[in-house]
This record gives C-alpha cells, sequence and structure tokens, in this order.
C-alpha cells in the first residue's frame, strides 16, 4: 500500500506531518501505522512527557485540543495519538481550526476506523490539505493471497496455495486476523520455512481434509466418498461450516466456472484476470473448467439457488442443514 510506505518512509527519513487522519475500514494499516509512529518518532527518554495517547469514547474534542497545543518537553516534538476517533463523528469537526493552524511540534494523529471520515466535513478538507489523510480500503478477496505471499515473503517465509486458502476460508479477509495467525505461525516455524496446510491445521485448527476447497475439488472430481465425508464434517460443525457461507462459496465458484467457459482465451494469465483471482489459482479453474461442462455448470447454479431457499426456510420447513447439503451435493454430482 502506497501509502503505508510513504508514511514509514517519511518518519525514517525525519520528514513530519502536523496532523494524520488514518480512515478506512480496513484496519490493519491504520493500527500498523499508529503503532509505528508511537513507537518510533520518539526515544524512549522522550516518550514519558511527550507521547499522549487518548481514546475517542473517552474525551473530548477540547482535551484533543489542549494536549496538541503543549510545548514538549526536552524534545523537538510531542506525539499525540487519538484512537478510535471514530466515535467523535458527530463532534470531529471542531478540530478543524486547530488543524489550519497546528502546532508545528506535535504530531497529531486520529485514527478513525471501520469507515471513512466523510469528504466533505471540514476537518476532512483542512487534513488533506496541510496534513496527511491514509485512506486504508479492505482488499478484495483475489488481493489477499497475494498480500500473504508478500507479507511473509519480507519475513523470509513462504506458504503453500492450500494454506492460503484454508486461511481465507477461516479468517475472510479481515487482513489483521490474517496477521495474528501468521505471527503465531512465525513463532513456531523457524525462519526459512514454507507454511503448510498440515501447519495451519495443527495451529490454527483449520482443518486441511474437510474445507469448502476440498469439497469443491471432491464435486469436480466426482469423488463422492469424499464429498459426503466432507458434508458431514459440516453438518456436525455448523458454527465454522455454516450452510449459508458454503452455498455462497460454492456459488461463487461455479459463477466464475461460467465466466471460464465464455472465454476464448484460456490461458493462465487471461483467466486470472477475467475471472479476478490470484494468478496462483487460475489452475484450479482451469482443471474444473475441463471436468465440468458448461450445461452441468449451469446446472450446479441452479442447485444452489435452490438449496439457499430451502437453507432459509422456504418449502424445507425444519429440514436440516445436513440433509440440504447432502441433496445439493448428490444433485452436483449426477
Amino acid at each position: 500500500m502506497t501509502g503505508v510506505k510513504e508514511i514509514v518512509s517519511d518518519i525514517k527519513n525525519g520528514k513530519f506531518y502536523p496532523v494524520y487522519l488514518l480512515t478506512g475500514d480496513e484496519t490493519y494499516y491504520i493500527d500498523k501505522i499508529a503503532d509505528f509512529i508511537e513507537e518510533n518518532v520518539l526515544s524512549e527518554e522522550e516518550k514519558g512527557f511527550n507521547q499522549t495517547i487518548m481514546y475517542g469514547r473517552d474525551v473530548e474534542i477540547s482535551q484533543i485540543i489542549d494536549a496538541a497545543k503543549r510545548y514538549p518537553m526536552m524534545s523537538d516534538r510531542q506525539v499525540v495519538i487519538v484512537k478510535e476517533a471514530q466515535d467523535l463523528a458527530r463532534t470531529i469537526d471542531q478540530l478543524t481550526d486547530y488543524v489550519k493552524n497546528p502546532m508545528p511540534s506535535t504530531l497529531l494523529v486520529l485514527c478513525y476506523k471501520h469507515k471513512k471520515l466523510d469528504k466533505r466535513k471540514a476537518i476532512y478538507k483542512a487534513i488533506r490539505k496541510d496534513g496527511y489523510v491514509l485512506e486504508s480500503n479492505k482488499l478484495y478477496e483475489n488481493q489477499v493471497p497475494d498480500w500473504i505471499f508478500q507479507v511473509l515473503k519480507s519475513h523470509q517465509y513462504k506458504i503453500e496455495n492450500k494454506a492460503v486458502l484454508m486461511l481465507l476460508e477461516f479468517l475472510g479477509t479481515d487482513l489483521g486476523k490474517i496477521w495474528n495467525e501468521l505471527e503465531k505461525l512465525m513463532i513456531v516455524l523457524p525462519q526459512g520455512s514454507t507454511i503448510t496446510a498440515k501447519d495451519i491445521e495443527e495451529n490454527i485448527g483449520v482443518s486441511k481434509d474437510y474445507n469448502i476447497f476440498e469439497l469443491r475439488k471432491a464435486i469436480g472430481d466426482r469423488d463422492v466418498l469424499k464429498a459426503n465425508k466432507i458434508v458431514n464434517y459440516f453438518g456436525m460443525n455448523q458454527k465454522t461450516h455454516h450452510i449459508t457461507m458454503t452455498i455462497a462459496a460454492l456459488n461463487s465458484f461455479y459463477t466464475q466456472l461460467l465466466i471460464y467457459h465464455g472465454l476464448q482465451d484460456k490461458s493462465k494469465n487471461n483467466v486470472a484476470r477475467m475471472l479476478k483471482v490470484n494468478p496462483f489459482f487460475a489452475d484450479d479453474y482451469i482443471k474444473a473448467g475441463k471436468n465440468i461442462p458448461m450445461r452441468k455448470v449451469s446446472q450446479n447454479i441452479g442447485y444452489l439457488r435452490e438449496a439457499d431457499v430451502k437453507s432459509k426456510g422456504v418449502g424445507a420447513a425444519n429440514l436440516p442443514a445436513i440433509d440440504i447439503l447432502k441433496e445439493l451435493v448428490f444433485k452436483m454430482m449426477h
């Protein structure tokens, strides 16, 4: 993320802005930059008198202004970090006058998480003009694998494709949660290791054999025994493998397969680009496309829609989720 690298580079080179607005629905980068500023702008000796951490739910705007207007003690600058600044949404515009005339010796950092600060607000416009705005956006699902590869590469680790898919199924696209689990793995595995599906299973608790990707593969390979084993496992573990999520994941896969069949250029790079998936996983779609003709793909999408309706109680009152899944998988494989 360009903005993150720019802030880090600037601070390392002694370039500071009077006000930083870190805003957006991806909290990982907001937390990382706030932590970086907290740890690196001041020396340990300077932090005691010159670093203030506040929380939006606990302070008034006047208190933030008072803290920001203080002169540093035995230091060239002071740092004021306001975490959870979104809790000040109704009053944050009251900071506008300060932003327009900030203390040059203060770094004021506003962590406005889970949503973006309204660009129409005067405070946003003032920070954009005289400070630094970092907009931290959620990554799309197809972007997360590359993020995982790059993060691990920077720490001298590698990871198997299947292990990446397991992380995505278990944690979704929440970078903070993914990072927390990667940190655990990097503690138990020596630097230079390749993280495997077995490592994910043993250290994070995600089954390498009973997951949506193995179910998808079993259906495509027409492996009835394996598919039914996975369905039974899902039925007994609805908290982590809820039927709604299972149907949604299968529907996404078959919808992409439908797009695949419509492509004239079925080269790996074009498949990745058109399906908006990481190139590492394009081979999965190419193989599935060869095994499952377009007619069957369309038919299976229809079955998925029927199962989705049934899972919501329409036309299948009190029918257990496992029975709906078993019927779905049977239809998809025959």
